[in-house]
């Protein structure tokens, strides 16, 4: 009886844990049928978007959290390796969203904040541009850090970043638009 005790206790403490993780929730700006609008498309590639980086909303980040990381990330991009989009390291822990427009060439981000260097080689947003035909996931992320601020090199990678995340995470929440022309 005493172990069956101990071992619904354990139970409702990890169920507990579960619960609160799913809590951490984002939300991303997206058009009338919940994929992405017109206006956060790239404009090169031969799309002709707005390139405006969506409005993110954060919310029931784990306990503890002490900076964010944001990314968007498309798996299907005809690269073999995927395409980082945008990367947003070292955001504040009192930071809950980024404002649409936050990931392009001279907006505000969070003091603190730093745009990493996607795959196009610019620290900036570059919206989705998926193949003619063809219908690709763009994945949002925001990681929950455990630390104030990932020591970053000046010329640090998506994945490098994605690494430093992953190694200090207390969570992530994410989610995926489809794009396609």
């Amino acid at each position: 009886m005493k172990n069956f005790f101990r071992l619904t206790l354990l139970t409702a403490l990890l169920a507990c844990g579960l619960a609160r993780a799913d809590d951490f929730r984002l939300v991303v700006e997206a058009g009338p049928d919940g994929r992405l609008a017109p206006a956060h498309y790239a404009n090169v590639f031969g799309c002709n978007g707005g390139n405006v980086s969506p409005a993110l909303h954060w919310s029931g980040a784990p306990a503890g959290t002490r900076s964010f990381v944001v990314t968007m990330y498309d798996p299907d991009a005809p690269t073999g390796s995927g395409w980082w989009h945008w990367v947003v390291a070292n955001l504040p822990a009192a930071s809950d969203h980024l404002d649409a427009a936050a990931g392009n060439p001279g907006s505000a981000l969070p003091a603190g904040a730093r745009a990493i260097a996607g795959d196009n080689g610019a620290a900036a947003y570059l919206g989705s541009c998926p193949p003619v035909g063809q219908t690709h996931r763009y994945v949002f992320t925001v990681h929950a850090l455990k630390v104030d601020k990932l020591d970053l090199p000046a010329n640090a990678t998506p994945a490098l970043v994605g690494f430093m995340a992953w190694a200090n995470g207390l969570g992530k929440a994410s989610v995926t638009l489809l794009g396609s022309r």
